[in-house]
Protein backbone atom coordinates (compact mmCIF):
# COMPACT_ATOMS: atom_id res chain seq x y z
CA UNK A 1 0.00 0.00 0.00
CA UNK A 2 1.16 3.55 -0.81
CA UNK A 3 2.01 5.77 1.90
CA UNK A 4 0.64 9.31 1.92
CA UNK A 5 1.38 12.60 4.19
CA UNK A 6 -1.15 15.16 5.24
CA UNK A 7 -0.81 18.22 5.95
CA UNK A 8 -3.26 20.06 8.72
CA UNK A 9 -4.14 17.64 11.64
CA UNK A 10 -7.33 19.43 12.92
CA UNK A 11 -10.99 18.52 12.33
CA UNK A 12 -10.93 18.31 8.44
CA UNK A 13 -7.95 16.03 8.69
CA UNK A 14 -10.23 13.76 10.76
CA UNK A 15 -12.71 13.69 8.53
CA UNK A 16 -10.86 12.71 5.25
CA UNK A 17 -8.34 9.84 7.23
CA UNK A 18 -12.08 8.04 7.79
CA UNK A 19 -12.33 8.29 3.89
CA UNK A 20 -8.70 7.36 3.54
CA UNK A 21 -9.13 4.18 5.59
CA UNK A 22 -12.29 3.24 3.97
CA UNK A 23 -10.73 3.77 0.83
CA UNK A 24 -7.86 1.49 1.49
CA UNK A 25 -5.56 2.55 -1.31
CA UNK A 26 -3.07 4.59 1.06
CA UNK A 27 -1.22 4.30 4.30
CA UNK A 28 -0.80 7.52 6.57
CA UNK A 29 2.69 7.50 7.27
CA UNK A 30 2.61 11.29 8.69
CA UNK A 31 0.84 13.77 9.76
CA UNK A 32 1.94 17.55 9.69
CA UNK A 33 1.17 20.58 11.71
CA UNK A 34 2.72 23.74 13.31
CA UNK A 35 5.55 22.60 15.41
CA UNK A 36 3.58 23.38 18.88
CA UNK A 37 1.11 20.45 18.23
CA UNK A 38 3.93 18.00 17.50
CA UNK A 39 2.52 14.57 19.94
CA UNK A 40 -1.13 15.85 19.63
CA UNK A 41 -3.92 12.86 18.54
CA UNK A 42 -5.43 13.12 15.61
CA UNK A 43 -7.87 10.06 15.94
CA UNK A 44 -5.37 7.25 15.64
CA UNK A 45 -2.56 9.22 14.46
CA UNK A 46 -0.01 11.58 16.03
CA UNK A 47 1.12 14.94 14.48
CA UNK A 48 4.43 13.59 13.84
CA UNK A 49 6.12 16.40 12.46
CA UNK A 50 6.20 20.32 11.16
CA UNK A 51 4.85 21.74 8.87
CA UNK A 52 8.17 23.45 7.55
CA UNK A 53 9.43 20.18 7.21
CA UNK A 54 7.83 19.02 4.52
CA UNK A 55 10.95 19.80 2.01
CA UNK A 56 12.99 17.43 3.83
CA UNK A 57 9.82 14.65 3.73
CA UNK A 58 9.23 14.88 -0.15
CA UNK A 59 12.78 13.22 -0.56
CA UNK A 60 11.40 10.48 1.59
CA UNK A 61 7.36 10.24 0.50
CA UNK A 62 6.12 10.50 -2.97
CA UNK A 63 2.42 11.60 -1.49
CA UNK A 64 0.62 14.40 0.04
CA UNK A 65 -2.80 15.28 0.57
CA UNK A 66 -3.57 18.88 1.97
CA UNK A 67 -5.93 18.39 5.11
CA UNK A 68 -6.47 22.04 6.26
CA UNK A 69 -9.88 22.88 6.20
CA UNK A 70 -10.79 26.25 4.49
CA UNK A 71 -13.56 28.72 5.69
CA UNK A 72 -12.53 32.25 5.32
CA UNK A 73 -9.83 31.87 2.70
CA UNK A 74 -8.09 29.40 0.23
CA UNK A 75 -4.13 30.92 1.01
CA UNK A 76 -2.81 28.73 3.20
CA UNK A 77 -4.08 25.56 1.03
CA UNK A 78 -2.75 26.99 -2.05
CA UNK A 79 0.56 27.71 -0.61
CA UNK A 80 1.45 24.55 0.40
CA UNK A 81 -0.37 23.06 -3.09
CA UNK A 82 2.21 25.10 -4.92
CA UNK A 83 5.20 24.43 -2.46
CA UNK A 84 4.09 20.30 -3.04
CA UNK A 85 4.60 21.29 -6.55
CA UNK A 86 7.06 23.01 -7.05
CA UNK A 87 9.02 20.18 -4.59
CA UNK A 88 8.03 17.27 -6.93
CA UNK A 89 5.67 15.43 -4.37
CA UNK A 90 2.11 14.03 -6.19
CA UNK A 91 -1.13 15.28 -5.07
CA UNK A 92 -3.52 12.09 -5.31
CA UNK A 93 -7.56 12.36 -5.42
CA UNK A 94 -9.30 10.71 -2.64
CA UNK A 95 -12.58 9.63 -2.98
CA UNK A 96 -14.95 8.16 -0.74
CA UNK A 97 -16.38 4.20 -1.50
CA UNK A 98 -19.57 6.03 -0.43
CA UNK A 99 -19.89 8.90 -2.89
CA UNK A 100 -21.12 8.82 -6.50
CA UNK A 101 -18.43 10.01 -9.04
CA UNK A 102 -19.75 9.41 -12.64
CA UNK A 103 -16.87 8.05 -15.24
CA UNK A 104 -17.89 10.74 -17.03
CA UNK A 105 -16.72 13.63 -13.79
CA UNK A 106 -13.15 14.73 -14.52
CA UNK A 107 -11.52 15.26 -10.87
CA UNK A 108 -7.97 17.14 -10.09
CA UNK A 109 -5.24 16.54 -8.21
CA UNK A 110 -5.32 16.73 -4.55
CA UNK A 111 -9.32 17.35 -4.87
CA UNK A 112 -10.95 14.96 -1.61
CA UNK A 113 -14.63 13.73 -2.07
CA UNK A 114 -15.81 13.10 1.31
CA UNK A 115 -18.82 10.70 2.40
CA UNK A 116 -22.57 11.17 0.67
CA UNK A 117 -20.99 13.35 -2.11
CA UNK A 118 -22.74 13.29 -5.57
CA UNK A 119 -20.76 14.06 -9.02
CA UNK A 120 -22.64 13.86 -12.01
CA UNK A 121 -21.92 13.72 -15.75
CA UNK A 122 -19.70 16.03 -16.96
CA UNK A 123 -18.89 17.82 -14.07
CA UNK A 124 -15.68 19.46 -13.59
CA UNK A 125 -13.64 20.08 -10.43
CA UNK A 126 -10.47 21.81 -10.02
CA UNK A 127 -6.77 20.97 -8.19
CA UNK A 128 -7.15 20.78 -4.41
CA UNK A 129 -10.81 21.54 -3.99
CA UNK A 130 -12.63 19.92 -1.07
CA UNK A 131 -16.20 18.47 -1.83
CA UNK A 132 -17.54 17.97 1.72
CA UNK A 133 -20.32 15.65 3.17
CA UNK A 134 -23.37 15.23 1.33
CA UNK A 135 -22.68 18.14 -1.35
CA UNK A 136 -23.90 17.77 -4.80
CA UNK A 137 -21.72 18.79 -8.32
CA UNK A 138 -24.30 18.52 -10.91
CA UNK A 139 -24.18 17.88 -14.57
CA UNK A 140 -21.65 19.95 -16.56
CA UNK A 141 -20.91 22.33 -13.53
CA UNK A 142 -17.46 23.63 -12.86
CA UNK A 143 -15.12 24.46 -9.96
CA UNK A 144 -12.04 26.43 -10.22
CA UNK A 145 -8.92 25.60 -8.17
CA UNK A 146 -8.90 25.29 -4.37
CA UNK A 147 -12.40 25.76 -3.75
CA UNK A 148 -14.61 24.01 -0.72
CA UNK A 149 -17.98 23.27 -1.07
CA UNK A 150 -19.03 22.67 2.38
CA UNK A 151 -21.71 20.29 3.44
CA UNK A 152 -25.05 19.63 2.06
CA UNK A 153 -24.25 22.49 -0.89
CA UNK A 154 -25.56 22.39 -4.44
CA UNK A 155 -23.81 23.36 -7.40
CA UNK A 156 -26.69 22.96 -9.90
CA UNK A 157 -26.26 22.41 -13.52
CA UNK A 158 -23.84 24.06 -15.86
CA UNK A 159 -22.93 26.54 -12.96
CA UNK A 160 -19.37 27.69 -12.48
CA UNK A 161 -17.91 28.57 -8.90
CA UNK A 162 -14.58 30.35 -9.25
CA UNK A 163 -11.40 29.29 -7.97
CA UNK A 164 -10.41 30.04 -4.45
CA UNK A 165 -14.38 30.52 -3.78
CA UNK A 166 -16.45 28.84 -0.89
CA UNK A 167 -20.00 27.35 -0.79
CA UNK A 168 -21.23 27.37 2.94
CA UNK A 169 -23.00 24.02 4.06
CA UNK A 170 -26.28 23.96 2.76
CA UNK A 171 -26.27 26.69 -0.24
CA UNK A 172 -26.94 25.91 -2.96
CA UNK A 173 -27.00 27.29 -6.76
CA UNK A 174 -29.45 27.74 -9.81
CA UNK A 175 -28.85 26.20 -12.86
CA UNK A 176 -26.14 28.00 -15.34
CA UNK A 177 -25.06 30.89 -13.01
CA UNK A 178 -21.58 31.86 -12.28
CA UNK A 179 -20.05 32.69 -9.25
CA UNK A 180 -16.19 35.01 -9.29
CA UNK A 181 -13.14 33.75 -8.08
CA UNK A 182 -12.67 35.01 -4.40
CA UNK A 183 -16.38 34.83 -3.51
CA UNK A 184 -17.92 33.21 -0.19
CA UNK A 185 -21.47 32.09 -0.13
CA UNK A 186 -22.81 32.29 2.97
CA UNK A 187 -24.71 29.04 4.33
CA UNK A 188 -27.80 28.42 3.11
CA UNK A 189 -27.46 31.25 0.35
CA UNK A 190 -29.28 30.44 -2.71
CA UNK A 191 -27.34 32.28 -5.67
CA UNK A 192 -30.25 32.42 -8.06
CA UNK A 193 -28.14 34.36 -10.56
CA UNK A 194 -24.65 35.30 -11.68
CA UNK A 195 -22.68 37.56 -9.11
CA UNK A 196 -21.19 40.80 -11.04
CA UNK A 197 -18.15 40.71 -8.33
CA UNK A 198 -16.40 38.84 -6.00
CA UNK A 199 -17.18 39.68 -1.91
CA UNK A 200 -19.25 38.08 0.64
CA UNK A 201 -22.96 36.90 0.21
CA UNK A 202 -25.09 36.54 2.11
CA UNK A 203 -29.15 35.59 2.36
CA UNK A 204 -32.10 33.99 0.05
CA UNK A 205 -31.16 35.50 -2.49
CA UNK A 206 -27.96 35.95 -1.61
CA UNK A 207 -26.86 39.70 -1.52
CA UNK A 208 -23.26 41.48 -1.34
CA UNK A 209 -22.52 42.67 2.22
CA UNK A 210 -18.62 43.92 2.12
Amino acid sequence: MDKIVLIGGGGHCKSVIDVIEEQGKYQIAEILDVEEKIGNDVLDYKISAKDTDLPELIKKYDNFLITIGQISSSKIRERFYNQIKSLGGKLPVIISPRAHVSRYAKIGEGTVILHGVIVNANATIGNNNIINSNAVIEHDAKTGDHCHISTGAILNGEAILGSRSFMGSGSRTAQCVEIPEETVIGASGYVHRSLPESGLYLGVPVKKVD
